[in-house]
């Protein structure tokens, strides 16, 4: 039998092996972010990187890229996604897009040893920190310090509910590098040295699957606010204290997690996506009404001006619950975003390759948040999708048919091409 290995089966065998780290039983990973398991994650890619001619480098919030020099001097094309994942969440969610960005990287480089490609531009792919925000407030930590958007001492001294800083937990994964990886042999590249920046995902939608397309060129974001809304009532006994006297926390967050959920009965379906997602309630104990229930509320809309009805209903739906509740209700607005746009000349350009490759393609938004939401900002940026089955996301469920996902790795390897040679 002839057991020799294509580009298809390496991606494949590689995806299989990284998804041993964190595996859970149902199927999926956890290895939120500086975890052990994400630690052993990014020990694993490193290893990747090295085995593969790439010199793998780590800047101040834990980014880790994987660099080859084609052009001395130039900028990069920068490819990338993130390792980390939710709590029992699936295998694809950022860690395809790394692992695809590793083979079309290693693949054009490749191409350019053998003097087949004319490099404008050198290369890099990127393990982003902290994408997911489970462990460590705020999300897309790691590229939100690369582009300048959140402080770097800021970051490093954020902690999570056991009171762990990013840089301990960040420290806690050094250890002596391997025998296939030189120490220090690579700086990490700044912001100032990427030209271009390029992603693939899987979809966390159903969009492609339902219609028949394989790939998404992302051209937009929903916009989105999210918020911290804090109710402070007062502790007192579950079964002495009246009805009437009590000044439940809980209570009033129930009342916020409802009219969250109705908020979205208040306009044509598809149009408000509402959710409270986070939940701390202080003593927690079962003999005591809380005196202090805290949450995380997130509303999303493809429509700017939906979002800013909701918000206002927001305010004044989280005011009744206190009201009601006979608590104090306080709504905090933590990130906001409007509808923002990819480049279209990096829609274009992706279209440009579809084609090429004979691959069906529609233009999409994209709902979730991803690193390449804070790239698109700074540097010219393509945004891809494949189908996710049944749009299952955040859930060891999740899952990506494999010619689908090696659809991708081939587009995308298309894509970097063209990028690295000046398109």
């Amino acid at each position: 039998m002839d057991t020799q290995m294509t580009p298809a089966t390496d991606f494949l065998q590689d995806f299989a092996e990284m998804s041993r780290h964190g595996a859970t039983p149902g199927g999926g990973v956890d290895r939120q972010a500086a975890t052990p398991e994400d630690h052993a994650t990014r020990a694993w890619f490193g290893d990747w990187l090295a085995r593969h001619g790439l010199a793998e480098a780590v800047d101040g919030i834990g980014n880790q890229f994987g660099c080859v020099t084609l052009r001395p001097g130039a900028p990069y094309v920068l490819v990338g996604s993130h390792l980390d994942s939710q709590p029992l969440a699936g295998r694809y969610d950022g860690a395809y897009g790394v692992l695809a960005a590793a083979h079309a990287v290693a693949a054009v480089a490749a191409e350019a040893g053998n003097g087949d490609l004319e490099p404008r531009y050198n290369l890099a792919v990127v393990n982003w920190f902290n994408e997911e925000g489970s462990r460590f407030t705020p999300s897309m930590m790691g590229s939100s310090v690369f582009t300048g958007k959140l402080d770097l001492e800021r970051a490093l001294a954020t902690t999570d509910a056991q009171g762990t800083s990013v840089a301990a937990a960040l420290a806690s994964g050094t250890a002596p590098e391997s025998e296939t990886r030189p120490a220090g042999a690579e700086t990490a590249p700044g912001l100032a040295e990427v030209a271009r920046y390029a992603e693939i995902h899987v979809e966390q939608g159903r969009v492609l699957e339902e219609t028949g397309t394989q790939i998404g060129l992302v051209d937009r974001t929903w916009a989105a606010a999210k918020y911290r809304v804090t109710v402070r009532g007062a502790q007192s006994h579950t079964g002495s204290t009246r009805m009437h006297e009590r000044r439940d926390a809980l209570y009033g967050a129930a009342l916020v997690i409802a009219g969250v959920r109705e908020l979205t009965e208040e306009f044509d379906p598809g149009l408000l996506h509402t959710s409270v997602s986070e939940l701390y309630v202080l003593p927690n104990s079962p003999v005591t009404i809380a005196r202090e229930a805290t949450m995380n509320v997130d509303l999303r809309s493809p429509d700017e001006s939906v979002l800013a009805r909701a918000m206002d209903r927001l305010e004044a739906l989280v005011r009744t619950a206190g009201e009601r509740s006979a608590t104090d209700a306080k709504l905090e607005p933590t990130h906001r975003w409007g509808l923002l746009s990819y480049q279209p000349e990096g829609v274009e350009l992706a279209r440009r390759s579809a084609e090429g490759l004979g691959l069906s393609h529609r233009r999409v938004m994209t709902v979730a948040g991803h690193d390449s939401t804070n790239m698109k900002d700074v540097v010219p940026t393509v945004m891809l999708f494949v189908p996710s089955v049944d749009g299952i996301s955040h859930n060891e469920a999740e899952y990506t048919r494999d010619e689908d996902a090696l659809r991708g790795v081939e587009l995308l390897t298309d894509v970097v091409r063209r990028l690295c040679r000046g398109e």
